[in-house]
């Protein structure tokens, strides 16, 4: 993993004496007394404890069930005694960190239309500081907007929807929902029509919260669709009359709901509280593989995910915020959130296009959001990582020949010096200073789901943001609860092992040749227990076949997935089975495999390979990154615009060039490595509906996409 170096032995030898110096001089005496502490309390060092057994089998048998070390006789599922569903959660949060900041929210200063050189426009903002709600006022807006809602008819038991982006009017309605016992229905902000229809009507829900753009880009126009329908409520603040909608649909303001809840009637009208055997959520997933399906997710089954979640978290408290700003109705984003409001964290809101000072809606000159709010606290999908990787090195490679130097000096000595375990702060604080301020310079934690990351982004960011990142695995299914790597784990490729709230098997298959029995580990199809697993399919009983219950009554999921246990109780995910493809010849091909080795090839951007088992060979399309292609386009002297240039059959052989010699890099076999490819001009974001909000491919909509260039790549018309 380590940099290339073509480096002037002097230099190299001058470093390696500063280094060598600085850490005799200022830093062996504290590392020596840290040692001794950390040996009288029977810590071990970093090195040590990332060695133990995380988890094994408490039958013996290869095939598990595998527990984390500590839970072999019963699993955990809860944080605290008797607080047993989220309106309580929230409710012992606000007892014990009334006065403490818990939802921010950046100030919009200015924002006008920026034309580009092309002549397309973009908004661009410039914003202010935080305003903060503290716990108490937090709650006291959540209690008036149930007591509200409650008053505009809604009945517990009843679902509600939610439809709308990351923000802190969000969880506020949210926590409002739990504490009325209304099973909240969330819907991604960026589905499309159809999908959001079907949810809505399968739902029969009478009443909806989103945003003033949603409702007037998307919902409106599906409105006639949703017959049961009856009450939109916009938690912006403006407009406060809403003329114009179909009759028998009321629109109303968040604050108006709020102030409807103060009245003394709704007041004393009291609330029915949940059990924790009681729905929350009925999250729709993002819809990879087809129609979105409703998860139903009780009270006890979030709350038990969170509790396992917050244990690989160390030192989690009220000096941590957090950044929010992956959408909230995927599972890890809320998952994230609940753990931080159980542990008094605060949470500062942000997006995808203002998290840094370089993001796409940020006037050029202020600032991003995490260089406002310093995170100590982050999630990430491996996609935005990816990019973050990618951004730096690329100006890495435009650094000057010393600078260039001397950050590839003290990469490759850092990375080497967290593999015994040792700390770098020379290296920390004159070098990588500037890249960890790109998340705000505090990042202490960074929490990596939704699909693998790469061994090659996992070290960089090891490296470059000085905080380890804990790479987790779980579903919708499962809370977003499975496993989370430690984070004095400094190993890559593999997601940790099983939570104290869930537990893992193998389960052998045979098609794809994967059994328990394998050596050197045992391999199989990963399936989850513990009380984190939800309830199942809302309205779908056929697919509900991937759920069941053992002789103990504890609940299991069937993920699909392909995992092998290594001998210290990690878990690694090798293969799916939805993503295996056998060739004419016999060969079976892993999707995921190809795309997870090719994305580390800084020409791609994002990459779809596609076999066909009719066929013998494999085919890619390709998003390249727009830098690197037009480098290689002026190197190979082929002219035109950026649609010309991915749409020229001369472009794709030099591509598919540069990936056959980073798949043979990477070590795939010659019938994995795709033979033909199509570029993409147009990145696949989950607004052209190609990948879902957690970036994961939508392998359909992709080939619909792409028919003609399939049939074009296999010999067709």
């Amino acid at each position: 993993m380590k940099l290339k170096e073509d480096l002037n032995p002097m230099l190299l030898l001058l470093f390696q004496v500063t280094v060598w110096l600085y850490s005799i001089l200022a830093f062996l005496p504290s590392y020596l007394f840290s040692s001794v502490s950390e040996s009288d309390a029977g810590l071990g060092s970093e090195q040590e404890r990332a060695q133990r057994l995380k988890a094994h089998s408490v039958t013996g048998r290869p095939a598990g069930p595998y527990r984390a070390m500590g839970t072999t006789k019963r699993l955990v599922s809860s944080l605290h005694p008797g607080v047993d569903t989220l309106d309580k959660v929230f409710e012992d949060a606000s007892r014990r960190f009334p006065n403490r900041d818990c939802l921010g929210t950046r100030e919009v200063v200015m924002e006008e239309d920026e034309r580009q050189s092309n002549g397309k426009v973009f908004k661009k903002v410039i914003l202010g500081q935080y305003r903060w709600l503290s716990y108490a006022e937090t709650h006291k807006a959540a209690a008036r907007f149930g007591s509200g809602l409650a008053a505009l008819g809604q009945r517990a038991h009843n679902n509600i929807a939610i439809f709308c982006e990351t923000r802190a009017e969000w969880v506020i309605a949210a926590q409002a929902c739990f504490m009325q016992n209304f099973p909240l229905v969330t819907l991604y902000s960026t589905l499309g029509g159809p999908a959001i229809t079907h949810g809505l009507n399968e739902t029969e829900v009478s009443h909806i919260i989103t945003s003033r753009e949603l409702l007037e880009t998307r919902l409106k126009f599906i409105l006639l669709e949703v017959p049961r329908l009856q009450h939109i409520i916009v938690v912006d603040d403006t407009p406060t009359k809403w003329p114009g909608y179909p009759r028998g649909i009321s629109v109303h303001n968040m604050a108006t709901v709020q102030e409807l809840g103060t009245k003394p009637e709704n007041v004393s009208r009291g609330r029915k509280q949940p059990m924790p055997s009681d729905i929350a959520v009925i999250m729709y997933t993002s819809g990879s593989t087809g129609i979105p399906k409703g998860v139903m997710i009780s009270h006890s089954n979030i709350i038990a995910g969170i509790t396992g979640m917050a244990e690989r978290i160390p030192n989690l408290g009220e000096n941590d915020t957090y950044i929010g700003y992956l959408p909230l109705a995927h599972v890890l984003e809320l998952s994230a959130e609940l753990v931080c409001v159980a542990h008094g964290c605060r949470i500062g809101y942000s997006s995808p296009q203002t998290l840094a000072d370089q993001s796409t809606k940020i006037k050029k000159g202020s600032k991003g959001d995490t260089s406002v709010l310093q995170p100590t606290l982050m999630a990430a999908v491996p996609e935005i990582m990816d990019r973050i990787y990618k951004n730096v090195m690329t100006k890495v490679e435009e650094m000057s020949s010393a600078q260039r130097t001397l950050f590839t000096l003290a990469y490759n000595y850092k990375l080497e010096q967290l593999s015994k375990g040792h700390s770098t702060p020379l290296c920390d604080n004159l070098v990588f200073k500037k890249v960890r301020s790109l998340l705000g310079g505090k990042t202490r934690v960074l929490l990596s789901g939704g699909a693998p990351l790469s061994a090659a982004t996992q070290r960089f960011m090891n490296v470059c943001f000085c905080c380890p990142v804990g790479q987790g695995y779980g579903l919708t299914e499962t809370c977003g609860a499975g496993t989370i790597s430690e984070m004095w784990d400094y190993s890559t490729g593999r997601v940790g092992g099983p939570l104290v709230c869930s537990e893992i098997k193998l389960k052998d298959w045979v098609e794809g040749c994967y059994h328990s029995t394998d050596t050197p580990n045992p391999r199989g199809e990963i399936l989850i227990g513990g009380p984190n697993v939800t309830m199942g399919y809302y309205k779908n009983e056929a697919k509900n076949q991937d759920f069941f219950v053992d002789d103990n009554g504890q609940r299991w999921f069937c993920t699909g997935d392909i995992g092998e246990v290594h001998p210290d109780g990690c878990l690694k995910i090798i293969d799916r089975k939805k993503d295996l493809v056998k060739l004419q010849a016999g060969e079976y091909v892993s999707l995921g495999k190809v795309e997870a080795m090719l994305k580390n090839c800084p020409l791609i951007d994002n990459i779809c390979a596609y076999a066909n088992s009719d066929e013998m060979y494999v085919i890619g399309f390709v998003v390249p990154n727009q830098k690197h292609l037009l480098s290689l386009a002026e190197q190979y002297r082929i002219r035109g615009s950026w649609e010309e240039l991915c749409n020229n059959t001369a472009m794709e052989e030099v591509v598919l060039q540069v990936i056959t010699e980073a798949a043979l890099s990477a070590q795939l076999e010659r019938f994995e490595i795709p033979r033909k490819i199509r570029l993409s001009p147009d990145p696949w974001t989950p607004e052209t509906g190609l990948v879902t909000d957690a970036f994961k491919l939508k392998r359909q909509q992709l080939k619909s996409k792409y028919q003609d260039d399939i049939e074009r790549m296999y010999g067709g018309k």
